[in-house]
């Protein structure tokens, strides 16, 4: 078996193409939708070892990019300078319910810095009362504290030429072998840079941050796994994946069909991409290739298939494909 990096070309002209996994979702055995979905596994070198689909696709990491972003609030110093626990670093990397207690913990992060609400950029969210209960407010929390710390402005952290988002791209641009200029880059909904990357970039992404290599992604997916909790929120998807693994499994996903999950300690990362967007076909593939990879055991894969596969009486989600091993042609 030979395995091959992402950046030689992989699913391009001579080679053989993967099948697509597919999505059906059932009501009452019969066929109502269906959806295609791309699916990678890399190693920490970058290297493709299992696919479905294309590796190359291209599409917008979205909030799987959290705890990259959060890595310059922990290598700053900010995160030690005002006593941030491993809950300040779990919420800086999460996408949030808005729950009181979430919105807590983003607002302790601005607390312990001296740094007033006001000054976040998130939106408020319809029928909310404050940005602090933004799905993204412990990441703008992070990125003021880290701006504070470095007396970078503070007015335009979100801006891609601030000395900020330019750390993250350097940052994110070494984990990937190439320079951080080169990303492609555009506007999230919370006004904050994302980034266009291919499907195993992100696969590589994340088998560095469950790799437990990196000491400042250590501490994050350390605080992560610690607080699932904060990541997410109570029934959703990356909370319970990583509940129920017990440490096994760091699981965030991001807006538009985008699930990035690693296998803790192995130097294994998992990219999907729906690519209609949905995001109960990125869930259940999850769990389906989670099985494939033995990641988790079938009892606990049960449970959560129990709670995610089946979302109304009569409705099942049902997926078919599987990753197959690289091989080069």
């Amino acid at each position: 078996m030979s395995f091959s990096s992402f950046g030689t070309g992989v699913g391009s002209s001579g080679r053989t193409m993967a099948p697509t996994l597919e999505v059906r979702l059932t009501r009452n055995g019969i066929t109502e939708s269906v959806h295609r979905v791309h699916a990678v596994v890399c190693d920490q070198q970058g290297r493709v070892l299992m696919r479905a689909g294309d590796p190359q696709q291209l599409s917008f990491i979205r909030s799987a990019l959290k705890p990259f972003q959060a890595q310059v609030f922990v290598s700053s110093g900010a995160a030690d300078q005002g006593n941030h626990d491993e809950r300040a670093l779990a919420i800086a990397c999460a996408s949030h319910a808005g729950e009181p207690g979430q919105a807590r913990e983003a607002f302790k992060i601005l607390w312990k810095s001296d740094i007033e609400t006001e000054q976040l950029q998130c939106p408020t969210p319809a029928g909310r009362q404050s940005p602090l209960e933004h799905n993204c407010s412990g990441k703008h929390a992070a990125f003021l504290a880290t701006c504070k710390r470095m007396q970078w402005p503070m007015e335009s952290y979100m801006q891609l030429d601030h000395p900020l988002q330019q750390q993250v791209l350097r940052r994110v641009g070494k984990l990937l072998g190439m320079p951080g200029a080169e990303l492609v880059t555009a506007r999230d909904d919370c006004g904050v840079p994302t980034l266009q990357l291919q499907l195993a970039q992100m696969a590589l992404l994340f088998a560095h941050l469950g790799a437990s290599e990196e000491p400042e992604l250590e501490r994050l997916s350390r605080s992560m796994l610690a607080h699932p909790e904060l990541v997410a929120g109570e029934g959703r998807f990356d909370t319970a994946v990583m509940r129920s693994g017990h440490g096994q499994v760091l699981s965030k996903g991001g807006a538009e069909g985008i699930q990035c999950l690693s296998r803790v300690g192995e130097g294994l990362g998992l990219a999907i991409k729906v690519e209609d967007g949905a995001s109960r076909a990125k869930h259940a593939v999850a769990l389906q290739l989670m099985r494939q990879l033995e990641w988790l055991t079938p009892s606990t894969l049960e449970e959560l298939g129990q709670q995610f596969l089946e979302p109304n009486p009569g409705v099942k989600l049902e997926v078919s494909g599987e990753l197959r091993f690289d091989n080069g042609r």
